[in-house]
């Protein structure tokens, strides 16, 4: 969908037309007393949306009563009204929707623009009349006395960005294996001006990547290790941020293997984590923020074949450790680590990985936060926070004590790749700790970032959880750093 910001007052209504503000003068747009009426008593039955259809256009109202004191969820419910207000064009077919800035109140318009760009998503790249299903509105035409064309030119393209990752994860294995996702990354690099270096199975073989050659000896294709870079001239860090993506294209869970129902089917969704390490990318590129930043991401699917790896065997990883396989299920974690050695050569300021890991972080919080762990100080740990409660993707920091490792002792090799029945999202995260050597932050996405219903903007399959998340934590990081602290 593309924004049009015009700086001016609006001369006359035609078609769907959405009048936005918090106390609007109703007599400035509707003449008849019973319509206002009318609108108002729509708002007091809670009514979210008003529609008053007149002969040349239909306004539309926002509810924005709230009585809620946290700013996150004051924002967070400007962004639900803007999708819901997408979902209702849509559903009339409309392509084009004019926006009035009632009360110059910039800040709500970026929200309720924001809710309407990310919930105007629709994957339709597999039906017959693929035009029927896609999403009809087009085109938003904001009217506002004070207008940041930079600012909704930015949000463009973050948006694009977490469509980027909703695609990525959306498509099926038969389309997106660890070859063709490298194509994929290839191409988005050359269009954002990014360096992209792709490792093939000799030169991972080179490498000594242990565990994403192990995951892979089951596959039908070779396993890749992308390398995406990007350089801002202006950099406020001389030392890069590096972000690590687990990237199984597919998981059937190998010889642990999945249940099908909610389990195996939903599992071309595994890569989401390199799907938003790459949206991320894309974001910070398109927006040419002054920062070092580099994207790791081993790809490759986890499948069953007479060659693949099995329960008991032991794995040297890239670092040299060796690890003894008790769940071959648990793959995740072994792929993750060898990129996790292998950012250790770039000597980063932060490290940090996103993957759907585990089960259990899910069990624990369900869709609405991702699980964090890690060894970066309490600083980044907080901005980290505070930039989920900003863009509403939370995050939920779980204690990281050294006992835990405790259960990933192994009686033939240095450590096991499971720890057992309890903790199993804080666990996964200490076997990530032996690979790393820097600050580092884990986000487990695991509930998050694969939804089986929408949920606002947040779209049925891959959400995009992490692409709005560690931009706007980077961003922050940037100001930080300019600011001298």
């Amino acid at each position: 969908m593309k924004c049009y910001l015009f700086n001016e007052k609006i001369k006359t209504f035609s078609g769907a037309t959405v009048i936005l503000g918090k106390e609007i003068n109703f007599k400035d747009y509707l003449s008849d007393d019973k319509q206002i009426e009318y609108v108002k008593s729509q708002f007091d039955k809670g009514k979210d949306i008003a529609e008053i259809n007149l002969y040349y256009a239909q306004l539309y109202f926002i509810n924005f009563e709230d009585k809620d004191n946290l700013i996150s969820n004051k924002k967070e419910k400007i962004r639900v009204a803007g999708s819901k207000s997408a979902s209702v064009f849509n559903a009339d077919k409309t392509e084009s929707v004019t926006i009035v800035d009632a009360n110059s109140d910039f800040d709500l318009l970026y929200l309720f623009t924001e809710g309407m760009l990310l919930g105007n998503y629709k994957f339709a790249l597999y039906y017959k009349d693929r035009e029927k299903k896609e999403h009809s509105l087009k085109t938003l035409k904001i009217y506002s006395s004070l207008p940041d064309e930079s600012k909704l030119k930015e949000l463009e393209n973050i948006v694009d960005a977490v469509f980027i990752a909703r695609d990525y994860a959306n498509e099926p294995f038969s389309n997106l294996n660890a070859l063709q996702f490298s194509e994929r990354l290839k191409d988005l690099a050359n269009k954002t001006g990014m360096s992209f270096k792709v490792l093939s199975k000799k030169e991972i073989e080179e490498e000594q990547m242990g565990g994403l050659l192990a995951v892979n000896k089951g596959s039908a294709f070779p396993p890749t290790f992308n390398i995406l870079e990007y350089k801002h001239e202006n950099a406020v860090n001389e030392k890069p941020y590096v972000l690590v993506g687990k990237g199984i294209v597919f998981d059937s869970g190998g010889y642990s293997i999945k249940p099908t129902k909610n389990s195996m089917d939903i599992m071309k969704l595994d890569m989401a984590g390199a799907a938003a390490a790459a949206g991320i990318m894309y974001a910070v590129a398109e927006n040419k923020l002054p920062v070092n930043l580099i994207a790791l991401i081993p790809a490759t699917d986890n499948a069953v074949d007479a060659k693949s790896y099995v329960p008991g065997d032991i794995i040297k990883m890239h670092n040299g450790l060796f690890v003894e396989v008790l769940n071959t299920d648990a793959e995740g974690r072994l792929i993750l680590a060898d990129a996790l050695s292998y950012a250790e050569k770039y000597n980063p300021e932060l490290v940090v990985d996103l993957a759907t890991l585990t089960g259990a972080a899910a069990y624990c919080i369900g869709t609405q936060a991702a699980v964090v762990t890690g060894t970066a100080d309490d600083k980044m740990f907080e901005m980290l926070e505070k930039s989920g409660e900003n863009v509403y993707e939370r995050v939920v920091r779980f204690p990281f004590w050294d006992e835990y490792k405790e259960m990933l002792k192994s009686n033939t090799a240095d450590i096991k790749n499971i720890g057992g029945s309890e903790a199993g999202a804080v666990t996964a995260g200490k076997f990530l700790e032996y690979f790393t050597d820097y600050p580092w932050i884990h986000v487990d996405i695991a509930g998050p970032a694969i939804l089986n219903k929408k949920n606002a903007y947040r779209t049925e399959g891959g959400s995009g959880y992490g692409v709005r998340l560690l931009y706007d934590f980077f961003k922050n990081m940037i100001q930080e750093k300019e600011n001298g602290k």
